[in-house]
């Protein structure tokens, strides 16, 4: 007895050192290729530049053509990390608090509904400040979380993954008949706003990133300080609650960390789907369902990802180049389409 009872620590110990440094081990790969997907970020483009123009712009220079191009690259690059980084961290928390393997700001209608949310304010109320464009888009980012919540639980069973889904879906699609409906008379505004729809990280500036980094850097900070309480939930409402936490709170502010973030990138960069629904997806294969180490590694999964899909749009069409929100639709939509088939859409 007093054998097993000695063994059994010890290996249960051996198991958690050794997933511990699997986990580290990811970790380090998953920086570095962050790294790498950086560093190549500034290189490639419509004019390949030498390593040399790169170092000079980076200490400030603009004397060439090549430093000049790699100066106009680097906010790209930043806003490519941050949106990425934010939209992968959003859909970890949407699926952790739903319970729902299906959730995702693009299928859950949070994005389309910021982006009505912007269309109407430009359209009808005229805002034209980055502060104004961010907080609407946080206010429409919230109302069409609230609603499609609220459609999904109405029936027997409460707000299933599979309502949510259909709820999300259907909103989505109605918002975005609304904003087409907005935007078709007005021909001063349409140019702009179905570039916007579109969702990319071209043309990104100093200017345009600054405005967004409080409402990420609050968002971030909410969202990474819910791993605890996503954890209890993930044990269920009942079970949750009786270790002490209260489910409807502990919601609420792990949503508004979500919501903040799905707002602000849908600000500055236009609505980008399916990238919530594929990174967490990939990251539980790699580190497992804790959430201490999901969402650190959802943000750095999605950052890598947006700005990989960032790098194809510039590669596969050169001269010209393709919005990174095209090119994660083509990489989404398969993913859900395999989840839904493959997988049993239950709760999590």
């Amino acid at each position: 007895m007093t054998a097993a009872s000695i063994k059994i620590p010890v290996r249960v110990h051996g198991i958690v050192a050794r997933s511990s440094r699997t986990r580290g081990l990811w970790l380090l790969v998953l920086v570095a290729v962050l790294a790498l997907l950086s560093a190549l970020s500034v290189t490639i483009g419509t004019r390949d530049v030498a390593w040399a123009e790169i170092m000079a712009a980076l200490g400030g220079g603009q004397e060439t053509i090549g430093q000049a191009a790699v100066a106009l690259r680097m906010p790209r690059t930043l806003l490519a990390v941050l949106s990425g980084a934010a939209l992968g961290l959003a859909g970890a928390i949407m699926q952790g608090v739903t319970r729902n393997p299906l959730a995702d700001p693009g299928i859950l209608g949070v994005n389309m509904g910021a982006s009505l949310a912007v269309v109407i304010g430009v359209a009808w109320f005229g805002i034209t400040s980055a502060h104004a464009y961010i907080w609407t888009a946080i206010l429409g980012a919230g109302g069409a979380a609230v609603f499609v919540y609220t459609i999904g639980s109405l029936g027997r069973g409460g707000a299933t993954p599979l309502k949510l889904a259909l709820a999300g879906a259907a909103t989505s699609v109605a918002f975005a008949s609304l904003v087409i409906a907005i935007v078709l008379p007005r021909g001063d505004i349409a140019g702009g706003i179905h570039a916007w729809q579109i969702g990319g990280v071209g043309g990104a500036t100093y200017d345009r990133v600054v405005p967004v980094l409080p409402f990420l850097g609050v968002g971030f900070a909410i969202s990474l300080l819910s791993a605890r309480k996503l954890n209890s939930l993930a044990l269920g409402d009942d079970v949750a609650a009786g270790l002490g936490e209260h489910v409807a709170t502990a919601r609420a502010v792990a949503s508004l960390g979500a919501i903040l973030l799905c707002g602000a990138t849908t600000a500055v960069c236009g609505p980008i789907g399916f990238l919530g629904l594929v990174v967490p997806h990939l990251c539980r294969t790699l580190i497992g369902v804790d959430h201490r180490w999901l969402l650190p590694f959802s943000a750095l999964g999605g950052a890598a990802l947006l700005l990989g899909a960032d790098i194809l749009g510039r590669i596969v069409a050169r001269p010209g180049e393709i919005d990174v929100g095209i090119i994660t639709a083509l990489i989404g939509a398969p993913f859900f389409i395999w989840i839904v088939r493959r997988q049993r859409v239950r709760e999590l």
